[in-house]
């Protein structure tokens, strides 16, 4: 039993528990320097080239768990670690105070004041007119009284002591919240193309929710720079009749049912060309990114044969798509909507240049905890501001003498200003 309680008091310790948040705090700050969710051998790649920190390669990142540290078994056993932490120090010292703070205390002798923090003795002409006078005072000013034979005792703020406590209650639900998450949450990213569908299925392989880009549209300033990504998505159930159509953009989610849908990227979908008299051609786009950040593209053979192709490239929906030969010079630029251009005599014309909206879809179980976490976090420490004072007078029943003391268990300075005020209710002998 000794050893439990030892345990469970070193477990509980202020120290361990701030040492417990500083490591919790590099880590998080690790995941976000790092990318996560990766695929193994972008780390491998990337890291085994240029060690994080000058040390840290791919190798040993992946054993370590940091392409997914909030779902690793050591970020997790922090997190529970620092929850039961939480858990202890509340049931061991923030309960029994918040119970202590609701309870009475009763000073019945003078002599008994003269240890509090706050203590003063005026002079009376009548003992329990005065104590009437001064109760009738504080309870306008909004304090409790109690009322007993030669003495009252009043308090003021006392919820502010359930603040610690509700901190820490909210503290765990937040802790559980992003751990049921990390465990049980899904994410899919997925890039899409205007009226194409991604089908959601339950565990049980049953459709439950399609959801269909219905439109893609991307907002530019007069310079041409990005401002906004907007997509309209059309969401229905299985054998349900009614759709419902929303308008998502960046900073602005769907939620339906649990799923948020966020407005994450975009990119080029396809190119509608037509090469001399033959019909509209919707080519696949895909990306080159050892030609620069956001450039897509195809190579296009002008011959039947599939011979001297050029390289077509385009860096956004509005072109213009460059063409390149195959000696890297660029000899022509086809405006999307314009007229045919000739190349190596074939006659290509660009229709339009199709994008697509990148979606990314998370269903976390754990928000609604994470939620009430943290509003009860927020109360609580609004509560904590609350400063809980403590007021007693005891009249002498030998000399017309009222013995005055007080406490505070924040801005004691305060309530030394206000006891002067309160004191001048009681009539002077």
């Amino acid at each position: 039993m000794k050893l439990i309680k030892k345990l469970i008091l070193w477990i509980s310790n202020l120290k361990v528990a701030i040492g417990l948040l500083v490591i919790i705090a590099i880590a998080s700050g690790l995941g976000t320097a790092i990318p996560q969710g990766e695929p193994k051998p972008t780390y491998l790649d990337v890291y085994n080239e240029h060690p994080f920190l000058g040390f840290i390669n791919g190798t040993i990142l992946l054993h370590l768990q940091i392409d997914h540290i909030y779902s690793s078994v050591w970020f997790l056993f922090l997190l529970t670690w620092l929850g039961l932490a939480l858990i202890i120090c509340s049931w061991r010292r923030q309960w029994p105070s918040l119970k202590a703070a609701m309870k009475w205390i009763d000073y019945k002798e003078p002599h008994q004041l003269s240890k509090l923090a706050l203590a003063e003795t005026v002079s009376i002409d009548e003992k329990e007119a005065s104590l009437s006078q001064l109760a009738s005072f504080l309870e306008e000013k909004g304090w409790k009284v109690k009322k007993k034979p030669n003495r009252i005792a009043a308090r003021k703020g006392v919820i502010g002591r359930a603040g610690p406590l509700l901190v820490h209650i909210g503290l765990i639900f937040l802790m559980i919240g992003a751990t049921w998450g990390s465990l049980g949450g899904q994410k899919i990213e997925r890039f899409l193309a205007p009226g194409r569908s991604i089908d959601l299925m339950s565990l049980e392989g049953e459709k439950q929710l399609t959801l269909t880009l219905k439109n893609f549209k991307i907002d530019r300033d007069a310079a041409g720079r990005t401002e906004q990504f907007r997509s309209k998505i059309e969401l229905s159930k299985p054998n349900q009749i009614q759709k419902d159509i929303q308008e998502i953009s960046v900073n602005h989610p769907l939620r339906f049912e649990g799923l948020t849908v966020y407005q994450a990227d975009w990119s080029l979908a396809a190119i509608t060309l037509q090469i001399g008299e033959s019909p509209k051609l919707q080519l696949p786009l895909k990306s080159f990114p050892e030609l620069g950040e956001q450039i897509w593209g195809l190579v296009l053979p002008t011959r039947p044969d599939g011979t001297e192709p050029v390289l077509l490239t385009v860096t956004n929906e509005q072109g213009p798509v460059e063409v390149i030969d195959d000696t890297g010079d660029i000899i022509a630029n086809l405006i999307p909507g314009g007229s045919s251009t000739n190349i190596k005599g074939v006659p290509i014309k660009v229709t339009n240049l199709l994008p697509a909206s990148g979606l990314l879809l998370k269903r976390d179980p754990g928000v609604p905890l994470v939620y009430i976490g943290f509003t009860i976090t927020l109360i609580g420490g609004v509560l904590s501001i609350i400063s809980t004072r403590q007021l007693w007078a005891v009249a002498d029943t030998k000399k017309s003498l009222l013995h005055v003391g007080g406490l505070c268990n924040r801005n004691l300075t305060g309530l030394a200003q206000e006891l002067p005020i309160i004191l001048t209710t009681i009539s002077n002998k």
